[in-house]
């Protein structure tokens, strides 16, 4: 069954620029239909990133763009992953942010976070807490200190 809600993103510029874009970036991306108007003047991609649909609306300049009140939030397998993604992200006009966020070149806010941060949310609350802290100096979420502060260890800089 198709699922009833998806996120639509205005891009301004090529709606296949964008879709080639994020296939280079995330391994699971799939096209799963393209609309175009008789006049050209817009198109839809539909993708899938990991089984997430989402519409890329070529729109054209709308005079806004995207903020961090919207966000995609990416569970990484490890560090690994969430460097590899880290790094794609903010190469060639992305923006790195506080806490894990960034911004891709287009705008789009990502919060790129290991399942081990998730899993070390659910323990003791004041482990949880000093992980938090630590969280809150970082850009790049950096498992090894996080995981320290988790456990009450001196974090080294």
């Amino acid at each position: 069954m198709p699922r009833k809600i998806k996120p639509c993103l205005w891009v301004v510029g090529d709606a296949q620029e964008v879709v080639d874009y994020y296939s280079g970036i995330f391994e699971d991306v799939r096209v799963t239909g393209t609309q175009n108007l008789p006049d050209g003047s817009a198109s839809i991609a539909e993708i899938e990133i990991h089984d997430q649909p989402f519409q890329l609306l070529q729109g054209g300049p709308a005079g806004w763009s995207f903020n961090e009140s919207v966000s995609f939030a990416v569970s990484c397998a490890d560090q690994a992953e969430a460097d590899r993604l880290w790094y794609a992200l903010t190469a060639n006009g992305g923006e790195e942010s506080q806490c894990g966020w960034l911004k891709d070149k287009y705008g789009m806010s990502w919060q790129i976070v290991p399942e081990e941060f998730n899993e070390l949310m659910e323990g003791d609350p004041a482990a949880v807490q000093r992980m938090i802290d630590e969280m809150m100096t970082q850009r790049r979420l950096d498992m090894a200190k996080l995981r320290a502060a988790y456990n009450g260890e001196a974090v080294v800089r």
